[in-house]
């Protein structure tokens, strides 16, 4: 029976190898950019994509010249084909040109879990304005035209009725004032009532949104657009009665000034259909017109920030502080690493590093950063860590609430506040101030100035030497002179 075992452990040693080998193939973090043409009223992407792992973080996407950065979206996908699963997540980063031409995306890297992804780069060639392809039509299989319209040569007249609908566009917020920096959400929903009996249909959506959102979005606003793909309908409540509602647009917005935000109102053309006043099994049943669905305008109030210092500096939202420290017991010269860690409610690409002051004890490098952005249940959640790496030069036990802090300012409790390190460190050995002031010797032409004498001396003679050198060339050319005209 040994043979037995020995055949089935190296059998199961085999299946745990090929195992491991498939899943380190499956897993796959690559950098997705937009295509090389563009129409100036469209969007060009750049998309990390992980697969068959999670996108715990990444860093700053690239700026491009001729561009403007317009917010970020993520998406997550899962499949099982054959038993198997795979799954992927990604995150987009959407630019709006500013103005048709060339342009071109230098290579770039970007920390995406940890790891650095390149990319090559691109040229971008943004021309004049494009049609928008029609996006998906929820109504089309409520509404379809009669499949038997056809099917007969039906000649008799049919009188149509206007069905009175029941149905409204909208654009709702969240909130109706805001602090400068504060988050809230905009939506544009079509709702139509349960008992509405007018045919409606989605017509040229895609196209219709474009042109919407130019005059909806405000300029004054950082967005995170929660990026729709699907329209699809969901049952709501208002005011007692049931609509179904399709929600077209819907983003977080983020004020960047005092300025009053104004939604202006905007119009979307449906499809609504006339029905016949004697519908019959084989004619014609109903007849195709069009309306126009209006939102109403929308204001909302912005307040400056209390005074403060850094007041045009500081973050807004509601965050808190998660920290890494790589050892406490540290030595002089060592290097270790400290993780700020700042999480929460807001706009996470706004939050800037914590300030540090490393003073006399410790030298502290520039940080890795690396962020990740959530959009889910109306709300822009995440986190932005700053890893920094540090040397102590001097011994003692250090509190890092000394060297880091950050302020922001918290809309929630209308106050600011400040982030601070719970970490202390220890550090033993011998002094290194003086190995940092070596270090930094400017050399032996400084360190003779101290022995030199500092008595003035006159340079007269050098400008002798100059005028006698002047004159021996002037006469070497007028003996030159003399002797060409002899000849």
């Amino acid at each position: 029976m040994g043979w037995i075992y020995r055949r089935l452990n190296a059998l199961f040693f085999l299946i745990s190898i090929f195992c491991m080998a498939v899943t380190s193939q499956a897993q796959d973090v690559k950098i997705e950019l937009g295509p090389d043409e563009i129409g100036e009223n469209q969007t060009w992407t750049i998309t990390i994509t992980a697969a068959n792992e999670r996108l715990s973080n990444y860093g700053d996407f690239p700026d491009i010249t001729g561009f403007q950065k317009r917010g970020t979206s993520s998406s997550s996908s899962t499949q099982i084909i054959n038993g198997q699963i795979s799954s992927s997540q990604s995150v987009t980063m959407s630019y709006v040109p500013t103005s048709q031409g060339t342009f071109t995306l230098k290579p770039f890297t970007i920390n995406v879990n940890g790891k650095p992804i390149s990319s090559q780069g691109k040229t971008i060639k943004v021309g004049g304005a494009v049609a928008r392809q029609q996006r998906n039509d929820p109504f089309r299989s409520f509404f379809d035209h009669d499949p038997m319209d056809n099917f007969f040569n039906n000649d008799r007249k049919t009188e149509f009725l206007d069905v009175k609908e029941d149905a409204f566009l909208a654009l709702t917020t969240d909130k109706r004032e805001v602090y400068v920096g504060e988050g809230f959400t905009a939506s544009l929903s079509f709702y139509v009532a349960e008992d509405n009996r007018a045919p409606l249909q989605f017509h040229d959506l895609g196209k219709q949104l474009g042109e919407i959102l130019k005059k909806l979005k405000p300029e004054n606003c950082w967005e995170e657009n929660f990026n729709i793909e699907n329209i699809n309908g969901e049952p709501v409540s208002l005011g007692g009665k049931k609509y179904t509602q399709y929600k077209i647009y819907q983003a977080e917005l983020y004020p960047l000034n005092a300025e009053p935000i104004t939604f202006p109102s905007v119009g979307l053309e449906m499809i609504k259909y006339k029905v016949a006043k004697n519908p019959s099994f084989f004619g014609r049943n109903r007849q195709e017109d069009f309306k126009t669905f209006y939102s109403k305008p929308k204001s909302i109030k912005v307040r400056k920030l209390p005074p403060h210092p850094l007041k045009d500096q500081v973050a807004v939202g509601d965050y808190k502080l998660n920290e890494k420290l790589s050892t406490p017991n540290l030595e002089t010269g060592q290097s270790f690493s400290y993780e700020f860690n700042i999480y929460g409610e807001g706009n996470i690409s706004a939050i800037n590093k914590p300030l540090v002051e490393g003073g006399e004890n410790f030298d502290f490098y520039d940080p890795n950063v690396t962020q990740n952005i959530n959009r889910r249940n109306n709300t822009v959640t995440g986190g932005k860590s700053f890893k920094y790496f540090g040397i102590p030069k001097e011994p003692g036990d250090y509190n890092m609430k000394d060297y880091f802090k950050w302020i922001y300012f918290n809309p929630k409790t209308e106050s600011y506040d400040t982030l601070t390190s719970a970490k202390v460190v220890h550090v033993t050995g011998e002094s290194k101030k003086n190995e940092h002031i070596q270090a930094n010797d400017m050399g032996s032409f400084y360190d003779r100035i101290n022995t030199e004498s500092n008595n003035l001396k006159s340079t007269a003679s050098f400008e002798w030497s100059k005028i006698f050198v002047n004159i021996f060339i002037l006469a070497m050319l007028v003996i030159s002179a003399i002797i060409i005209f002899k000849k």
